[in-house]
């Protein structure tokens, strides 16, 4: 049943809730270890379809496969029974677990059965991955929004049940107003939450991504570079131009060191061509500039 707006469910309560609170799924599951855990043919197993995490890191996985391989799983897999699929379980809590238990050859593994509707296994997944600061920005804010969607839940209820602060739930939710291809850079770990925040009001956010990625710029210096862009005044239709960077600003000082005159290098937003302006105070100096350009 869904929750009514301004009902908490009891948001953050997380895996520990579920180990101690709700319902064995079988009088079997009970007579297990302390705990109630049981090993169950690891085949029999599926991906929760609401888990929010969509991208794990390979090093990771690296990791935790050689230390299951070596040491076991010493934290058991908390399961659902499949409402789909008679005798098979769904994942609840511990999708990298299972995965690399498959990836070590075991055979069998440690399971806690829970019986749990699809809202507690959808709300359980987001919260216990959001606890453990286990998703990248965008899956969080998808996580938060799922919940907004699915329970009606406010950012306060969110920030109070969770534990974040509200500001940090809003932030992640206006993730989620940025391009797709913005949002896939962030997801691929090309950018951080940090640069995409500082992305989501600019006028052309993925070409300032891209820059942003091309020339592996820091979360200040990114947030530098979508100030300026706002700031940057409209002149009569003109294209805007991208804020200069340190490098083209030394090569500027460079070229004016060598010709003696100001020059300015202009590169268009969004694309990689632009202008080269060199000012000249009298038809001598045109003279020398010319001679110069004309012996290249």
């Amino acid at each position: 049943m869904t929750a009514k707006p301004n009902s908490p469910r009891g948001l953050g309560r997380g895996l520990s809730a579920l180990l101690g609170d709700a319902p064995v799924a079988s009088a079997e599951a009970a007579t297990g270890k302390g705990n109630g855990s049981r090993a169950i043919p690891i085949d029999l197993l599926s991906p929760n379809p609401f888990q929010p995490r969509r991208v794990f890191d390979e090093q990771d996985l690296r990791e935790l496969t050689e230390s299951i391989r070596a040491n076991g799983i010493l934290q058991p897999i908390v399961v659902r029974t499949d409402p789909k699929a008679a005798g098979r379980f769904q994942i609840v809590a511990g999708e990298r677990r299972w995965r690399c238990a498959q990836r070590a050859g075991l055979h069998d593994v440690p399971v806690v059965i829970r019986e749990m509707s699809d809202d507690d296994a959808l709300e359980i997944a987001i919260v216990e991955n959001v606890q453990r600061a286990g998703l990248n920005a965008i899956e969080e804010a998808l996580g938060y929004q799922s919940l907004v969607d699915r329970f009606h839940y406010t950012q306060e209820d969110l920030a109070q049940n969770i534990g974040k602060s509200r500001s940090h739930i809003a932030n992640m939710l206006r993730l989620l107003q940025l391009p797709a291809e913005v949002r896939q850079m962030v997801e691929d770990g090309k950018l951080s939450a940090g640069h995409a925040r500082a992305l989501v009001t600019a006028k052309d956010a993925v070409a300032m991504a891209r820059e942003a990625v091309e020339r592996g710029l820091s979360v200040r210096e990114m947030e530098a570079l979508a100030n300026a862009a706002r700031t940057e005044p409209a002149k009569g239709g003109r294209k805007s131009k991208l804020p200069k960077d340190i490098d083209t600003v030394r090569l500027e000082r460079d070229i004016k060191a060598s010709i003696g005159c100001a020059i300015s290098i202009d590169v268009e937003r969004g694309k990689e061509s632009g202008k080269v302006v060199i000012r000249f105070a009298d038809m001598d100096k045109l003279d020398g500039i010319t001679q110069r350009l004309l012996r290249i």
